[in-house]
């Protein structure tokens, strides 16, 4: 369906430079300006394909947060695998230098035809690893650079890069599998740097040639495998400084790789690789990076290596001796250049580390208006929907906005069908919705930050505002799935939408309010459910899920934002488990639901809370991993229920006991072992008797018993379920007075009890 939400886990990523970065920790609720703004109810979007990594390449282990890769076969890409097939044709064979050490090490790598031999090194694991990396080679290899590097021709001609290759796959390897390598210490760490010295010590080091830049920028990488970034910022200063757009492409790789090293030497725990120290004692090197970008600016077009590196100059503005001489430097850069087009990442990237951190001062760089001036151009088609819906994009045809009017529109229906409808909640005024689209993620990205003051390391966001406040827009921002072009798609539009109308209908009160006790299983679980149900997609990730059991569903009822620190698996629990919670009570304890929200829609989240650790507690557990390993994991969950039709009128036979055919009794009670006993006359022709309990707190169970008294040793048919969500369905039931009654399993109180015949 047109505008459907997907739910991929797939290693497709946008571009770096076209995208705000989005490793931002800044609460959003401020805007360009530094204005502090309260953003009430701002739900996060799942992170698109296009936002799970911050690189265009994969980041392979954790260590300071800042890793070493593997080695790229060719300029444009890095990936996490590496097969060696290619390699086995051209290169003898890998166990010399497994098994090698001391001098019959360095021939063995010496001895390798091309530098691409080295490749399936890094892929070594196991024993195989253990024997290869262990630290007393690494410190023969690191020295033989170091001796190869006095002798250093500007070329391979010396087999130099295979040394470097070697070591640079020690790193990685060593940095994914430590337990099998063991640690690294100050014998390889004197050892690196003697190599690294000397390298650069060379003249030929600095030759503008890809003979030598197929050497240097695996040692540029290397300085970021070593942690060296400080010791060595005088060779990213002579690059910045040297750099034009003149460079051979091996040349001009070696500039990339010095977005690794100036991106990690910031984010490195402690300034634990010396980089901040270093800008410190030579701020010059700020003024060297700025003109690294002025010198080139006719080179700016998105994916350039300027833009990649220059951006990172903004991270500056995080090292408070730098303010000052970062700010006038950052102003001129993003006032120099337009704001969209190509040197857009330039120019909104340095200006998002405005945001980041120094958030209260944007009049320093002129840019307290950036968003107002951007929206015009970056959002241009506005159309209508229905008076209470309307539409702002970047790129949409007549037909896609059309289709994404229809879907909403039918989804509004299909809510409440499945919710029930109650009626906008008392004081609401959230009556229409904005719905933004960006072209795709790297647009939502660069630019919504600043024309919505949201932080863009998400999949969009809703922003649903001050709902009692007169004026208020709710506004979804969202961005285009343009991984599955041609088809159109809007990155979780039903999601979305079923957050607006959640918090229409059942969340009173704005999402800071919603969330002062846990309520993230409902959130995010209705709006899954509505999603995937409303466009009849299986939910393949949360049926998979299931049928590992992880949770209990009264652990589920306590879910919150950020709970574990793997954003992953809270990712997880929040979605696909919140899924499976909300799922099996709508299956299973209709009434329970509806006595939640009812809590909810009061604003009584306490009672509500109460309600589902308390009187609900661990009661439905097993009934819930029952269902998870029956009716969902072999299953597919069953089916969405529909909401029940109104409730049945109350009976008006004075007798409490006593039923019509089709009516209700409110507020019934017993106390453990006892019952409340009834009766409805059924005259002839009946073909169905359906006899409900819902509601109230306590264990009532539900026994009928034909002819004659319910009890729970003389019955025909019974319902036992924890809690007090009962339903009998008796065929061809005979005629006269039949007898059901609710049993006390617990004390029981505020049941409702209603019976229907056709």
């Amino acid at each position: 369906m047109l505008g459907a939400a997907v739910f991929l886990a797939v290693g497709l990523f946008a571009p770096q430079s076209q995208a705000a970065p989005v490793d931002a920790t800044a609460p959003a609720g401020a805007n360009a300006g530094g204005t502090a703004a309260s953003a009430p109810r701002a739900i996060p979007v799942p992170k698109s394909p296009h936002a799970m990594s911050e690189h265009p390449r994969f980041r392979l282990s954790s260590q300071d947060g800042a890793e070493e890769s593997a080695p790229a076969p060719a300029p444009a890409a890095r990936t996490s695998k590496w097969s060696s097939a290619a390699a086995a044709d051209a290169c003898s064979d890998l166990s010399g230098v497994i098994n090698a050490t001391g001098d019959a090490l360095i021939q063995q790598l010496k001895a390798l035809p091309q530098i691409t031999c080295t490749y399936p090194l890094f892929n070594l694991s196991g024993e195989d690893a253990r024997k290869t990396f262990r630290e007393d080679k690494m410190v023969t290899v690191a020295n033989a650079l170091r001796d190869a590097s006095a002798r250093y021709a500007g070329d391979n001609s010396a087999s130099t890069g295979q040394l470097v290759l070697f070591l640079r796959a020690g790193y990685y390897v060593q940095d994914n599998h430590a337990d099998v390598v063991g640690d690294y210490g100050t014998a390889l760490e004197g050892a690196a740097r003697g190599a690294l010295d000397a390298f650069f010590a060379s003249p030929r080091s600095k030759d503008v040639t890809d003979a030598n830049g197929e050497i240097l920028n695996e040692v540029v990488t290397l300085i970021d495998s070593t942690h060296e970034a400080g010791r060595y910022a005088g060779v990213v200063k002579w690059m910045l400084g040297s750099y034009d757009g003149t460079w051979p492409g091996q040349m001009n790789l070696a500039m990339q790789h010095v977005e690794w090293v100036v991106e990690n030497g910031f984010k490195a725990k402690n300034d634990g690789r010396g980089w901040r120290a270093a800008l410190k004692a030579d701020p010059a090197v700020l003024d060297t990076w700025a003109g690294f970008i002025t010198r080139n600016g006719a080179q700016l077009n998105r994916l350039d290596v300027v833009s990649n590196v220059g951006r990172y100059l903004g991270y500056a503005l995080d090292v408070p001796e730098l303010k000052d001489r970062v700010r006038p430097l950052l102003k001129d850069l993003i006032n120099r250049y337009p704001n969209v087009g190509p040197t857009a990442p330039i120019t909104m990237n340095l200006g998002w580390y405005t945001r980041q951190y120094d958030r209260n001062n944007c009049a320093a760089y002129a840019i307290c208006d950036l968003g107002e001036r951007v929206l015009p151009a970056v959002l241009p088609i506005q159309h209508t929907c229905t008076p209470d819906l309307r539409i702002r994009a970047q790129d949409m045809s007549p037909g896609q906005l059309a289709s994404t009017c229809t879907s909403l529109v039918n989804q509004d229906a299909y809510f409440h069908r499945i919710i029930g409808d109650k009626g906008a909640l008392p004081g609401d005024v959230n009556s229409n919705l904005e719905v933004v689209v960006f072209d795709d993620y790297t647009q939502y990205a660069l630019y919504a930050w600043a024309i919505y003051d949201i932080d863009v390391d998400n999949g969009g966001m809703y922003e649903e505002g001050n709902p009692s406040a007169p004026g208020n827009q709710a506004r979804f921002i969202a961005h285009e799935a343009g991984w599955l072009r041609p088809d159109f798609q809007i990155w979780n539009l039903n999601h979305e939408y079923t957050h607006y109308l959640d918090g229409r209908y059942d969340m009173y009160g704005d999402f800071e309010a919603g969330i002062v006790t846990p309520t993230i299983w409902w959130v995010e679980g209705i709006a899954e459910n509505i999603s995937f149900g409303y466009r009849g997609e299986r939910n393949a990730g949360a049926i998979t899920e299931a049928g590992k059991n992880t949770y209990k569903l009264s652990d589920l009822f306590d879910t919150v934002y950020g709970q574990d620190e793997d954003p992953d698996v809270n990712s997880n629990r929040v979605y696909r488990w919140g899924f499976l919670a909300v799922r099996y009570m709508l299956q299973k304890h209709p009434a329970d639901v509806q006595t939640v929200l009812g809590e909810y829609r009061t604003g009584d989240w306490t009672g509500a809370r109460t309600f589902l650790k308390q009187t609900i507690g661990t009661r439905y557990d097993a009934d819930f991993a029952t269902w998870l390993a029956t009716d969902c994991a072999t299953g597919d969950c069953g089916p969405l229920p529909e909401a029940s039709a109104a409730p049945a009128p109350l009976c008006t036979i004075s007798d409490p006991r006593q039923f019509d055919q089709n009516c209700r009794r409110d507020n019934l009670a017993a106390s453990t072992g006892n019952y409340s006993y009834h009766f409805v006359y059924l005259p002839a022709g009946v073909k169905q008797l359906t006899i409900t309990s819902s509601g109230g707190t306590g264990n009532a169970d539900l026994y009928y018993g034909g002819s004659s008294w319910a009890t729970t040793s003389s019955y025909q048919a019974k319902s036992t379920n924890a809690g007090n969500s009962e339903t009998l369905t008796i065929d061809n039931p005979p005629s006269g007075w039949v007898y059901f009654s609710l049993a006390a399993a617990q004390n029981f109180s505020g049941v409702s009890l209603s019976t229907q015949s056709k």
